[in-house]
């Protein structure tokens, strides 16, 4: 069971830091669709997802262990959930430089209210993830607390283990 905030939890640089929990850090954020550009969106998610097949290391520093996107709503209301293992204010700002650094545009300016000076204003990037968040009171992790790094060391220790086994047949 997650808390619910209070004035009692650590400040970052950018507000309260939501407390680690057995699926690490994370957030969904709920918000109205700019009308018309539900098709954008989802050809947004198409040019990401081919994107990560030429480099697979392409959101690598965001930490992420899963993305969903959601259209709901007749395609009026979109959901951006997140988990991760660095906290929030370490996660937005990794986002926004590695959006600048690959010079693309964020899926949430697609969003009512999104500030489209966000590239230069990333406190105001913060400010619209901050008022769209819709915080968890529950979470489950089969494998609590362990990060995306420890899973992938994990996978490679398992291949190197099968391969050589393989080998000694």
């Amino acid at each position: 069971m997650i808390p619910k905030h209070d004035d009692a939890w650590e400040v970052g640089k950018h507000g309260p830091i939501w407390p680690r929990t057995p699926a690490c850090y994370g957030f969904t954020i709920i918000a109205n669709v700019k009308p018309g550009t539900a098709e954008i969106i989802r050809g947004y998610g198409l040019k990401l997802a081919k994107a990560l097949e030429s480099d697979s290391e392409l959101l690598a520093p965001l930490k992420l262990h899963y993305l969903r996107w959601v259209l709901f709503d007749n395609d009026t209301r979109f959901m951006y959930q997140g988990i991760f293992d660095t906290d929030f204010d370490k996660y937005t700002e990794d986002a926004i430089e590695l959006f600048k650094r690959a010079g693309v545009d964020t899926v949430f300016e697609n969003l009512e209210g999104f500030p489209m000076d966000w590239k230069t204003n990333p406190e105001s990037f913060i400010q619209f993830v901050r008022a769209h968040q819709c915080p968890s009171f529950m979470e489950y992790g089969e494998y609590p607390y362990v990060t995306a790094d420890e899973i992938k060391k994990a996978l490679k220790v398992k291949a190197a283990l099968s391969e050589m086994l393989d080998q000694m047949q």
